[in-house]
């Protein structure tokens, strides 16, 4: 049952909580929603965009200026583009507070 409980718990944790410092915000090959489409249509991965979803959020220092919020499917190509995502954090929604920056709202 422990084991049902934990496999639920980390189901639920939709989304990765990525952290970005302000050199990388200050360059667009950081930013998901500049580079992720080019390179899905490079990949032949263009059908995941249904399934991508991006938020972003304010940070509140220099060393965690933006806030990304990654859905599995995002992250998966995050990391294939040779990104090094630094991750902060897992929870079932970005908050109410964070904009959808690429892919579709609250993609499972």
């Amino acid at each position: 049952m422990h084991s049902t409980v934990a496999t639920q718990s980390q189901r639920a944790l939709n989304y990765q909580v990525v952290v970005q410092s302000a050199d990388e915000v200050q360059d667009v090959r950081n930013a998901p929603a500049v580079t992720m489409g080019a390179y899905l249509l490079e990949s032949g991965q263009i059908d995941l965009l249904r399934r991508i979803s991006v938020y972003s959020d304010r940070g509140e220092t220099r060393e965690q200026m933006r806030l990304l919020y990654l859905n599995a499917v995002a992250m998966k190509v995050w990391g294939e583009m040779g990104k090094a995502p630094k991750i902060i954090g897992a929870q079932f929604r970005p908050p109410h507070t964070a904009l959808l920056i690429y892919g579709v709202p609250f993609s499972e």
